[in-house]
């Protein structure tokens, strides 16, 4: 037997820490926790669109994870503690079993938060039972799942904050998430300006064997770029109003024809949660309705208003390539889920000789489908439909959004959506030929 609850990370891992494995473990179950601490009770329930699911869900589906791919396989004699769960709360794992419909987990009102917390606890305490006595022959493989499913809960935690938005935003009492929130200095954007990357062969993605990443992620391979430009910060809401002022919506030689169809049938004319009053446009946020910050990165906006918006504006969205080698070597610091402001801010890192906001703030949109890396292999089992099975259909976005944990961002981090969603904190960044 190995003692894993006090292994280092650095022991298995290239990043730089002195916390152990179960501290971590710890540290993610309890942020989740945090997430959802000012709800109410009534909160946990709702799914306002199949794409959302109830928090209570999520707070279930995460333990799940867990119980499913690390107990279940590795703890002798573990018991859980309701075996219809294992249908309940597995996402889409098929091989695994046959999942509870998506669009139906809003009808679940058994178990209830009470019973949802048990079971977190459960499942805590049979994971420090395992890790303080890992069978050694498989303490390197309980590691790498361990690692996944941390990983795989703060993408949770990011989800949590998008679908606890979206359901607040469908109350007509403007509810407030939290009263506590930070609120961004009222700051002026910098001005949109150019910063040239040469063309030339580039490698992109993730090269490290020990670091963490995703299977998407790798492998490491060459992309041949033309020159490109970069703008030097997002989009900002002044800029996209603009456009909206100049019947963007309306002009359909700037939309893909999917994109136009969707707004024409949804009855889009600006951002998810913009709301025009008699003294302007306000924006709900997290924090309650507040009045549109024109300086801040535009936030909730499909793939195709950005791409719409990018053509009216002269320009284009960057590869997913481009993106990567414009943000090489830069430190992964921004407007993430620590900073608490829960909403897009203008730039607090300042430097004039870099592109701002590459990361945090706003997922920012690339003109790349979502598909495989050359040399690109699944994890093995069950886990290989983790990312391989959406590679069809999807768009990719880069560099975190202002609900992503910093930990859990990396510059080769691909995050994926289709085309019409924008319930996610998704912006834009221009690009354009040299």
């Amino acid at each position: 037997m190995s003692n894993l609850a006090m292994q280092p990370l650095d022991s298995y891992s290239s990043e730089d820490s002195e916390q152990t494995l179960f501290d971590l473990y710890q540290q993610v179950r309890t942020a989740s926790e945090a997430i959802c601490a000012p709800l109410e009770t009534e909160d946990y329930g709702i799914q306002t669109m199949p794409d959302v699911s109830p928090p209570k869900w999520h707070i279930a589906h995460v333990t799940w994870f867990f119980e499913a791919f690390v107990l279940k396989p590795y703890l002798k004699g573990y018991r859980p503690i309701d075996d219809a769960y294992d249908y309940l709360f597995n996402s889409y794992y098929q091989t695994h079993g046959v999942p509870y419909p998506r669009a139906q987990r809003g009808l679940l009102s058994r178990p209830g938060v009470e019973n949802v917390y048990q079971f977190r606890q459960h499942v805590d305490i049979a994971i420090a039972d395992l890790l303080s006595n890992a069978p050694a022959e498989h303490a390197e493989e309980i590691c790498r799942r361990m690692r996944l499913g941390l990983h795989h809960e703060q993408q949770h935690q990011e989800l949590l904050v998008m679908d606890i938005k979206h359901i607040l935003a469908h109350n007509p009492l403007n509810p407030v998430y939290r009263t506590d929130l930070r609120t961004p200095t009222e700051m002026r954007a910098e001005d949109l300006r150019w910063q040239s990357f040469p063309g030339g062969i580039h490698e992109i993605g993730l090269s490290d064997p020990s670091a963490f990443g995703f299977d998407n992620e790798r492998p490491r391979h060459r992309r041949f770029l033309e020159a490109f430009a970069l703008a030097n910060r997002p989009v900002t809401n002044g800029e996209y109003l603009t456009f909206i002022t100049d019947g963007g919506y309306a002009r359909s030689e700037l939309w893909l024809a999917d994109g136009w169809s969707r707004i024409n049938a949804e009855g889009w004319n600006a951002p998810l949660y913009w709301r025009r009053q008699d003294d302007g446009w306000y924006e709900m946020t997290l924090g309650g309705m507040r009045r549109l910050d024109p300086n801040a990165p535009v936030c909730h906006v499909s793939y195709y208003e950005a791409d719409a918006y990018a053509r009216w504006a002269g320009a284009r969205l960057p590869t997913e390539a481009e993106w990567e080698v414009a943000a090489e070597g830069r430190q992964v610091r921004g407007n993430f889920l620590e900073a608490d402001y829960l909403q897009p801010v203008v730039d607090q890192f300042f430097d004039e000789d870099e592109p701002l906001q590459l990361f945090g703030d706003v997922w920012e949109w690339t003109s790349d489908a979502y598909g495989a890396y050359p040399g690109f292999k699944p994890l093995d089992g069950t886990l290989g439909e983790y990312n391989g099975k959406f590679m069809s259909g999807q768009m990719v976005l880069r560099g975190g959004c202002c609900a992503t944990p910093e930990s859990h961002m990396r510059l080769t981090y691909r995050n994926f959506f289709y085309p019409h969603m924008r319930w996610q904190f998704a912006g834009l960044r221009l690009a354009k030929d040299v």
